[in-house]
This record gives structure tokens, sequence and C-alpha cells, in this order.
């Protein structure tokens, strides 16, 4: 078993000099996910309307895979040697998702959930381009995997609005 005796790098052998923006980064996308998951939460239960039981549905669906999504951003920051953000203060503020309230129409639910995975999608291809320059391979693919799931999901929802 190798240890890593070098102080200039991470436990898994990356430079935490460079490793210091990416964390920041993972945070703020952490975060980003927090609110949006807060809002699918808020969707799947206050929807109404024609569609309620397949739109029910469908944002539990989401919700239960942002969750996972969630605990592996945070363990990712924690494997690069950072802290994951933790308080719903810091989530607000560094979110690049706004609080959707009050929404219970289906179509305004789902074009809520097209924007925010839009949303996500931008904020993750920049978390990979800046991983990628960093020699960060597996947060790279992480948020790679992420953004093909999400872009189909936006193809699919989008169809829903037609």
């Amino acid at each position: 078993m190798t240890t890593n005796n070098n102080t200039d790098t991470n436990q898994i052998g990356l430079e935490k000099a460079d490793m210091s923006a990416i964390i920041q980064k993972l945070n703020g996308l952490l975060s980003s996910y927090h609110i949006f998951y807060i809002n699918v939460r808020g969707y799947h239960w206050n929807v109404k309307g024609e569609h309620f039981f397949s739109l029910h549905q469908k944002f539990e669906e989401l919700y239960t895979a942002l969750q996972i999504q969630i605990d592996e951003i945070a363990e990712r920051i924690l494997t690069l040697g950072g802290t994951p953000m933790h308080a719903y203060s810091d989530f607000s503020q560094h979110a690049s998702i706004k609080e959707d309230k009050n929404v219970h129409d289906g179509k305004t639910c789902v074009q809520g959930v097209v924007t925010g995975l839009q949303s996500l999608i931008e904020e993750q291809r920049n978390v990979a381009a800046a991983a990628e320059a960093a020699e960060d391979q597996g947060t790279a693919d992480l948020v790679a995997d992420y953004v093909q799931e999400q872009e189909k999901l936006v193809w699919m929802y989008n169809a829903f609005l037609g």
C-alpha cells in the first residue's frame, strides 16, 4: 500500500492548489442541486391538474435521483480534501438556481424542471472543463455522466410541454 507523503497533493495524488478551485465549483454545484431538489419536492407535493398522477410520480423519480447525486457530489468534495457545504443559508447564497415557490400548475412545474436542469447542465459543463484542466478525471467523469442523463430529461420534459 502506497501512502501520499507529498504535502502539495491530496490523498488521491492531485495538486491541492488546483483542487481548491474544483472544490469551490463543486460546492456551488452542490448548492444548486439542493435548491433544485427542494423545488422538485415542491412540484411533487403541490402539482394539480389533469396530469397530476403522471407528474407526481415523475417528480418523485427525479428528486430521488437528485438525492443520490447530491450525496455523490458531497463525497467527491471530501475525496478531493474539501468540506461540503451543508447549511441552507450557504446553498441559497451559492446556487445558480433560485427557489421556485407556490407553483401548482403542471406545465409551470415542468417548465421549472426544464429550467433547473438546463442550469445544472451549464454549471456541470463548467465544472467538467475546470476538472479536466486540473487533470481531475474523476470529477469530470462524474459530472459528465450527470449531463448526459439530464440532457435526455430536458428533451423528455420539453416533449411534454409540446
